[in-house]
């Protein structure tokens, strides 16, 4: 199973790319250097790493995302759920609901939901 998990910085990093894809690697280094303070061997050491996981590509010094931030960040709560909760999301709701009461919108946006995927 791919990794779809991304540290603080590592998810600095790949939020970056996502807003300015396609992007030649030459102006990502520039663009890390600028928001990050990195110097180009951490801006490649990081990329190679996510490319690595499979989040991005580096083609012909083009880097592309393979999966949208929206799309990475659903896969990311999948696995959330399936390596803490066994898979189970009526387990993962039962144990957010245990510490923070769900408003009436909240209600209704589950419930819509879970009516569109029935």
């Amino acid at each position: 199973m791919p990794e779809y998990r991304l540290g603080e910085v590592e998810m600095r990093f790949a939020s970056l790319i996502w807003e300015k894809e396609p992007i030649p690697s030459g102006e990502l280094v520039k663009l890390c250097e600028k928001e990050l303070n990195w110097k180009k061997s951490t801006t490649y050491t990081c990329l190679k790493r996510l490319c690595e996981k499979g989040v991005f590509k580096n083609e012909n010094g083009v880097v592309v995302s393979v999966f949208s931030k929206e799309e990475f960040v659903a896969k990311q709560s999948e696995q959330f759920v399936e390596d803490t909760f066994k898979g189970s999301l009526p387990g993962f709701v039962a144990a957010f609901c245990s510490r923070k009461k769900l408003s009436k919108t909240e209600i209704a946006e589950l419930k819509k939901i879970i009516e569109e995927n029935e």
